[in-house]
């Protein structure tokens, strides 16, 4: 018996691992034998052979941003000449589209613009529902959240979240976490707050009635005990309030950014989305990031503790900014989900299912996704 299987044992059996535990498994070099359990996991959730997948589209509505983070190829400084600031009616019309394909999550994010009004946001959302009252609003992160409360004249955090639900905004998207470490977001993102400021954004976002996602990105040169403490302080908080509907690990990408690193292999990123399944036994959801990792290690996830696919995303700029360029289409994505031994099923933002898709059936709108 390795010294993982007992930690393995007890997890299957439902107690709840430790923080030693965690730097253990990830210590290990039995990245198999992680996911297996990992799968395991996932099945005690999830016993249907169902892969779920939500049709949505990122807006990046500004990239003009003021936290200036080393590791982000998209953002450009208050004043730049390639800055930007989508019109409404350029919204609008992206809106549209995905709507016209079946999407039904919008997930609206840009940078921290100093320019903008907290009203130019309530405005927005508002305007966006009474167009199109059908559509998810997944959008803004938590530093978005942030600014939003520096340029609102006084309003509380609670009171910025509710004036944003009220308008329109649905939940909120786990970015922005990186690493829940001060001494790591310090050296990565300075501006961008404590990760009490992130968590506090989330607690009251599932406070006022939100639901929202988590994530984490490995890769920036955190340690193995930064990244368990950043898994625990996620679970403490869904302890609190179950507002995490799932959770999303990925892989910094360095390629473009002010932030040179290694990139982490696959197998790195499949041991921490096991780990994460394994730790975070209070989550249901674990969505596959094909965007950073492609399609056939999003495929491989599947059985490393993942049941969603995540979002196959019409449009992505941030990302895609950093270098990576992972294209797949609709019916791929649904093809690549039954090649792993799944059923596809496309799904909404809170986890419902929409439509199964049966043996040979495929969407009928098969747009190209870029990520």
């Amino acid at each position: 018996m390795s010294n993982i299987d007992a930690i393995l044992e007890r997890a299957l059996k439902g107690e709840r691992l430790t923080f030693e535990d965690g730097v253990s498994l990830w210590n290990s070099d039995e990245i198999e034998k992680i996911g297996e359990a990992a799968n395991q996991m996932m099945l005690k959730k999830h016993p249907e052979p169902v892969t779920t997948f939500v049709i949505g589209r990122n807006i990046n509505y500004t990239n003009v941003c003021d936290t200036y983070c080393r590791f982000c190829a998209f953002y450009r400084a208050p004043g730049s000449s390639e800055g930007y600031v989508l019109d409404d009616d350029t919204i609008f019309q992206k809106i549209q589209e995905t709507i016209d394909v079946g999407g039904t999550e919008i997930l609206m994010q840009g940078g921290t613009n100093p320019n903008l009004s907290f009203h130019y946001y309530t405005d927005l959302l508002r305007e966006i529902k009474k167009r199109f009252p059908e559509i998810t609003m997944h959008s803004f992160s938590p530093a978005e959240i942030r600014k939003m409360q520096e340029v609102s004249d006084g309003l509380t955090l609670e009171q910025v979240m509710r004036e944003l639900k009220e308008a329109g905004l649905d939940s909120l998207p786990g970015g922005g976490a990186e690493i829940l470490d001060n001494r790591i977001r310090k050296q990565i993102s300075r501006l961008k707050g404590t990760w009490e400021d992130w968590m506090e954004v989330m607690d009251t976002a599932h406070r006022v009635g939100m639901h929202s996602t988590a994530t984490m990105v490995i890769g920036f040169g955190e340690t193995v005990e930064e990244r368990i403490m950043h898994l625990l302080r996620i679970r403490d908080q869904q302890d609190r309030t179950g507002g995490f509907l799932a959770f999303i690990v990925w892989t910094f990408q360095p390629d473009f950014t002010n932030l040179k690193r290694e990139k982490l292999s696959p197998e790195e990123y499949l041991k921490a989305v096991a780990i994460a399944r394994l730790m975070l036994d209070n989550i249901d959801n674990f969505q596959s990031s094909w965007v950073t990792m492609g399609p056939d290690i999003g495929k491989k996830s599947l059985h490393f503790g993942c049941n969603d696919f995540g979002s196959t995303m019409i449009e992505e700029n941030v990302v895609s900014a950093a270098g990576t360029t992972h294209k797949v289409n609709n019916n791929l994505a649904i093809q690549l989900i039954r090649d792993a031994g799944k059923v596809p099923a496309q799904r909404n933002t809170k986890y419902r299912t929409l439509r199964v898709f049966e043996e040979g059936e495929f969407t009928e709108n098969d747009f190209v996704m870029q990520n």
